[in-house]
């Protein structure tokens, strides 16, 4: 209780609120398979977009935080750092 009160305060104090709203399926899709891309994760785009799914479902939605959490996931499971 202490640690959200702290947190909101700062927020309150500082005026910085960081949204992760909902995006449509195809714009989370891109998201990631810029992210793939950029990061040179060579899976196939079905398996990608598969397992992105499943993702989404088990984390409550798609945003670009999820799918950014996924591109961490995925470059882990395949031993690639991400710079």
């Amino acid at each position: 209780s202490e640690a959200v009160e702290e947190k909101v305060s700062l927020s309150d104090r500082f005026g910085l609120w960081l949204g992760f709203h909902n995006c449509d399926q195809d714009t989370f899709f891109a998201m990631i398979e810029g992210y793939a891309r950029h990061y040179g994760l060579d899976v196939p785009a079905a398996q990608v977009r598969a397992e992105a799914v499943e993702w989404s479902v088990t984390r409550g939605g798609r945003s670009g935080r999820v799918a950014w959490q996924y591109i961490q996931d995925l470059a882990g499971r395949l031993g690639k750092p991400l710079d």
